[in-house]
């Protein structure tokens, strides 16, 4: 039942990302940023059992890690949306990567003093600089062509993203968990020596990137009078409220499947895998949203955004019931294969929330980057479940994410005016 105004039009000869000549540079450009946060982020998920092995923790104090991660999206997102008002896209793109280059060089100390609070702090940090790129980047590529044609636009910058995360376990596999095969375990240090020189290589292409992008000539967007417009403009909307809600369940509900992958087929009843093994098959989950993004940045070009939207998310409910109720080789593969169907919704629930807020889209997209917060709880709620009832059972919490995911699609996105009283 998704309304007109949402159908992602056939434009003819018009390309997927449908951009002028002129846009083409920058929307490439770009793209180096969503591979950059998508493999940073998707270290967490080495770094949670790792951690967890290191300091002994529970799954629900290992779920710090991801709490503190997005927590910093709950407590800068705003602040970055008013920064990048005044500076623009292009240097709050630069700020953004100099504070993550930061939170990767605080891992070393971090690792030196062997205090868990203290990687804690870093990845607060790290995930600060994040949380500005996410402000900047995402609705300078949506300002990069018509508005139609955003989701896929969008889609499509998000699918190197999804490289990041394919290719961020087998580096942390063999980086992190390689130095806790060679041996070196033996000095009580070691297990936090290890992340030293993942986290130093980052900040090194971090500061690069910084540097790069500082003398880059992009578009000059995002600077302008928004700066003065209130944020509660953007909350009159409803379907700017249930996107953010959506953000909130479907980013929860992706990095808490991340977060427990490694762990999930660890248990003797699924694969009863070594952690450095099952790490590996992480780029499996992350490969397959890789995947599903290429091809959903093309089909969303002729079907509607909301329908494929709530499609996939029935398919992940439907896979996640498997994981749950089966064993083996039927739940391994049910629940690295929610990855192909996750692939389009954070951009599609993104673009959908942003469209037809002329002047207030700056603001929404502070107000939806806010919303990232649910990557912090809903893992964190999932590590209590599994504290309780198992890991495999503690599924139950992000398949019922996805029921709201599938209403959004259908019906929730359907853009509706400011109220009179606006």
């Amino acid at each position: 039942m998704a309304s007109s105004a949402v159908i992602i039009e056939n434009q003819g000869a018009e390309s997927p990302t449908s951009v002028s000549q002129n846009n083409q540079f920058a929307l490439i450009s770009l793209t180096t940023l969503f591979f950059m946060w998508g493999f940073i982020t998707c270290l967490n998920d080495i770094l949670i059992p790792y951690l967890k092995d290191a300091f002994a923790l529970s799954y629900t104090k290992a779920m710090l890690v991801q709490f503190c991660f997005f927590g910093a999206y709950f407590i800068v997102s705003l602040p970055a949306g008013a920064l990048v008002s005044k500076i623009g896209y292009k240097r709050g793109i630069v700020v953004g990567l100099a504070v993550a280059c930061l939170g990767c060089l605080l891992f070393y100390p971090a690792s030196v003093m062997g205090v868990y609070g203290i990687f804690l702090l870093a990845l607060f940090i790290l995930a600060s600089g994040i949380t500005i790129l996410q402000v900047s980047a995402n609705p300078f590529v949506s300002a990069l062509g018509p508005s139609k044609t955003a989701s896929s636009r969008l889609t499509m910058t998000q699918a190197f993203n999804a490289l990041g995360t394919t290719v961020a376990p087998f580096f942390g596999a063999w980086l992190i968990f390689n130095g806790i095969a060679s041996g070196v375990e033996q000095n009580d240090n070691v297990s936090s020596e290890a992340v030293q020189i993942p986290y130093l290589m980052l900040a090194a292409s971090l500061m690069v990137l910084a540097v790069i992008f500082s003398k880059l000539t992009l578009p000059d967007l995002g600077r302008n009078d928004q700066a003065q417009i209130s944020p509660r403009k953007a909350w009159k909307f409803k379907h700017l409220k249930l996107g953010a809600v959506g953000i909130f369940l479907y980013v929860g509900a992706e990095v808490a499947i991340g977060s427990f992958l490694v762990s999930f087929l660890h248990e003797p009843t699924i694969a009863g895998m070594e952690e450095a093994e099952a790490a590996r098959f992480i780029a499996y989950y992350w490969g397959g949203a890789m995947v599903g993004r290429f091809v959903g940045a093309f089909v969303m070009q002729y079907i509607a955004a909301g329908k494929v939207l709530a499609f996939n998310a029935v398919m992940v409910i439907v896979l996640i019931a498997l994981a749950i109720t089966c064993d083996g080789a039927v739940a391994m593969w049910s629940i690295i294969a929610v990855g192909l169907f996750n692939s389009i919704m954070f951009p599609t629930i993104f673009s959908l929330a942003i469209q037809d807020l002329g002047d207030a889209t700056s603001n929404a997209a502070g107000v939806l980057c806010l919303a990232i917060v649910g990557g912090a709880i809903v893992p964190l709620l999932q590590g209590v479940l599994a504290d309780m009832l198992g890991v495999q059972l503690a599924f139950i919490l992000p398949a019922a994410c996805y029921v709201f995911i599938a209403y959004y699609g259908l019906s929730g996105s359907k853009p509706v005016a400011i109220n009179e009283k606006g």
